[in-house]
């Protein structure tokens, strides 16, 4: 285990802490794959046969997920009939050690099978228990189906997502998942950290809906204080200037210039003082209201040069500037590399994924090691191991290894939260 300048062993900050993980698909398997990461031993309940959904999503290596792999890193795999006496008996015993428990069903799902918040709130008092659901536990729409695209648009994001005079869009990445994922470990943290104050297990109730909400910035402010719905702005900022894309001579680049200091060092970086100094741009409201007239000011300028060109300059004036990059060159992007950012990752094959590694550097916790692959399981790989640790803690449990019925109530259920 590495060490720090002090000598003392680097640990991982969830060392210890063991995580049952019923979720399905993203918004679970990702705040539980977050945990993982951080050092915690994460237990993934499956559906005996098929397994967690994504396993059937592409792209596939070697007939193997991808998407699976991506998410279900640093994982255990157990499945489990719920009609079984002895898998619900295996359960029991692993709720006994568990720390934590995340599912991402639909309210009433997990009661109905015997292991919702308020059950296990009376026989496993110290569990920290985070549902994850499209609308959350109460209210008029807890009983609805809850799906990313679903929550960006009733949450407002893709009303403000695309240009003016176009078409509402998606956020290009599953924003309603992954906020609620976010939020979810951000609960399980605070009632871990709870627990060990007072011994006791919290209900961390996340709803997909809420969290979009909790994201809007300034929106609902905005509308409060002007009495204005706001709209689609394409790539600009609705209260700074300049704060968009801008095109140079090959490309569109990013300028940031989020106040008035900046914008005078970037008129400077141009090489054209005179536009800091027009009466229309001389604060960042009045760039707000002459945008277009901003625009095309600056425009003259930036498209007789490259991107290359400008970034150079804007960055040693110090404006925060930055090119669009695609896919092919973030992953090769050389400070995402220096910071360890991409790990790989792998299935059952020897195919190797590469993804997004854990944004949370600690100096306390041992740095990333990219070299290392994580490990996604197999469905039920981990039967045998864990039914030997049960074993061995409590001296008598017969295993029986196969569990071949299905379990009915899961796959009817395919109304988890993405």
């Amino acid at each position: 285990m590495p060490e720090n300048k002090t000598g003392v062993k680097k640990r991982l900050p969830l060392e210890g802490i063991t995580v049952i993980d019923f979720s399905r698909v993203l918004s679970g398997p990702y705040c539980a794959m977050m945990l993982a990461d951080l050092g915690a031993r994460v237990i993934k309940i499956e559906r005996v046969g098929t397994g967690d959904d994504t396993r059937a999503f592409g792209p596939f290596v070697d007939g193997e997920s991808a998407y699976f792999m991506c998410f279900n890193r640093g994982k255990e795999s157990i499945a489990l009939d719920f009609k079984s006496p002895r898998d619900r008996e295996l359960l029991d015993r692993l709720l006994d050690h568990a720390d934590v428990v995340v599912e991402n069903f639909r309210p009433g799902v997990m009661d109905r099978l015997g292991y919702g918040a308020e059950q296990l709130a009376r026989t496993h008092p110290h569990i920290v228990y985070a549902s994850i659901s499209g609308f959350g536990h109460t209210g008029p729409y807890k009983d609805l189906p809850g799906y990313d695209t679903v929550v960006q648009a009733m949450g407002g994001v893709m009303s403000l997502t695309g240009w003016p005079g176009s078409q509402p869009a998606r956020v290009g990445t599953a924003l309603g998942d992954l906020g609620a994922a976010l939020f979810a470990a951000i609960g399980i943290l605070a009632g871990l950290y709870k627990r060990s104050r007072d011994a006791q297990g919290t209900h961390v109730d996340i709803s997909m809906l809420d969290c979009q909400a909790a994201l809007m910035e300034t929106a609902f402010a905005r509308f409060d204080v002007e009495g204005k719905v706001p709209s689609r702005f394409g790539d600009a900022h609705p209260s700074l200037a300049p704060f968009e894309s801008f095109a140079a001579r090959d490309d569109r680049f990013i300028i940031a210039a989020g106040n008035d200091q900046l914008f005078l060092l970037m008129a400077d970086a141009f090489g054209v003082p005179e536009v800091a100094l027009d009466p229309r741009f001389l604060t960042n409201d009045l760039r707000v209201q002459n945008r277009p007239a901003m625009i095309e000011a600056i425009e003259r300028i930036t498209r007789t040069a490259p991107v290359s060109v400008w970034l150079d300059k804007l960055n040693e004036a110090g404006v925060p500037c930055g090119p669009i990059n695609t896919i092919d060159k973030v992953i090769e992007h050389p400070q995402l590399l220096s910071r360890n950012m991409f790990i790989h990752v792998q299935g059952e094959s020897e195919r190797k994924v590469k993804t997004a590694g854990n944004p949370i550097k600690m100096s306390t916790s041992p740095d990333e090691d990219v070299t290392v692959v994580r490990r996604a399981p197999a469905v039920d790989e981990h039967r045998e191991a864990i039914l030997a640790e049960l074993m061995a803690s409590s001296g008598a449990y017969a295993s029986q290894a196969d569990s071949q019925s299905d379990d009915s109530e899961l796959k009817r259920s395919a109304n988890f939260a993405a």
